[in-house]
């Protein structure tokens, strides 16, 4: 692997660990991007990469996307990101899973990790038997924060998404508002149903053609192809699938007026932040946008390493936080002529002390 401090995506990580164990066959990658907030927090990745090097890159873009995220949600956590490098049969043991527990524990705190692709609650658990810094454990009871974070993204989509059609469209309604979303698994799927019950009118596509198909039955929305979505006419378009989807080609054929979605790293590179301004269409940063999962993690493992249980009113008043936190980015954006991602990266930076 290249020395990762070479590599076009470094941004002075304060940590890039490169974890590999013989015996049960773990490689893994761990990422601290800032800890100048706190201990650097993000999910573990589980993902087959043909080249090593694209899962280096992973690690740091999204550790530092996790700084951004963590800074601007107002967490005492800094951004990290861990990365499993899977072979192609995708395999997992509860070997492997413990090496990589003890892989953090030997970090001292320097890493909280949680769930994230090709990472279940029950993988947690296995981890947990081997490191205290894990977060997105089971519920312990009735009202209580933790388990699986996914929801916790979708109600901050969705809040956010109102917030832009209120700063946009100017109404507080969404009967009728047209939605485009493109994913509806974990947490496009719980977007597209907090917006039904809203009225809104729903365009869905995801590459599961059978899940899509029911969960349209359910909503009564409509299904176009995946290869469609982003060239559909509505009034918001919600990416909640793939990252870098949002390029000068795509941007081009955009008909919407609004980006609003929870996919990680929508814009293919910082410029289109720009592209998408001058056309006029009102972007919603990701990682503001997207901070509730990471927001029920970080609650659930703060209040546990205080000796204290985090409720999911908790969480919720930090999630309600988001609206906020948007329309300070886009009056700040039309304030002084800037992209709103470029303000909300700005913003991030003096948080984390790298302005």
């Amino acid at each position: 692997m290249t020395a990762f401090w070479t590599e076009p995506d470094f941004d002075d990580h304060e940590m890039v660990h490169v974890v590999r164990d013989r015996a049960s066959g773990l490689t893994a990658i761990i990422a601290v991007h800032s800890a100048h907030l706190g201990p650097g927090a993000g999910g573990t990745r589980f993902w087959h990469y043909p080249d090593p090097k694209d899962g280096l890159r992973d690690a740091l873009r999204l550790s530092r996307g996790m700084s951004y995220k963590n800074a601007m949600a107002g967490l005492p956590m800094g951004g990290g990101k861990a990365v499993i490098l899977a072979d192609e049969e995708r395999t997992k043991t509860p070997e492997m899973l413990a090496a990589f527990g003890d892989a953090v524990e030997g970090l001292g705190g320097r890493y909280v990790t949680a769930e994230d692709v090709g990472i279940s609650e029950a993988d947690m658990v296995a981890v947990s038997k081997r490191t205290a810094h894990v977060s997105g454990l089971p519920v312990a009871g009735d009202g209580s924060a933790g388990g699986d974070p996914g929801p916790f993204t979708s109600y901050g989509i969705y809040l956010g998404i109102k917030a832009a059609v209120q700063h946009r469209l100017k109404t507080d309604d969404m009967t009728g508002v047209h939605v485009a979303v493109q994913g509806t698994g974990s947490v496009g799927g719980g977007v597209a149903r907090l917006l039904a019950k809203d009225g809104a009118r729903l365009t869905l596509a995801d590459i599961h053609a059978d899940g899509v198909k029911a969960l349209a039955e359910k909503l009564g929305a409509e299904v176009v192809a995946p290869d469609a979505i982003l060239t559909t006419q509505c009034d918001v378009l919600s990416p909640n699938a793939l990252g870098a989807i949002l390029d000068d080609k795509t941007i081009a054929a955009l008909n919407t007026k609004i980006v609003a979605g929870g996919a990680n790293n929508q814009l293919a590179r910082a410029g289109h932040g720009g592209v998408l301004f001058d056309r006029g269409i009102l972007y919603a940063p990701d990682y503001v946008i997207n901070a509730g999962g990471i927001i029920s993690v970080a609650t659930e493992y703060l209040a546990r390493r205080d000796g204290k249980q985090a409720s999911v009113g908790d969480v919720n008043a930090l999630i309600e936080k988001i609206p906020a936190r948007l329309a300070q980015i886009w009056q700040a954006s039309e304030a002084d002529g800037t992209s709103p991602d470029v303000v909300a990266d700005r913003m991030a930076q003096e948080l984390i002390g790298r302005s």
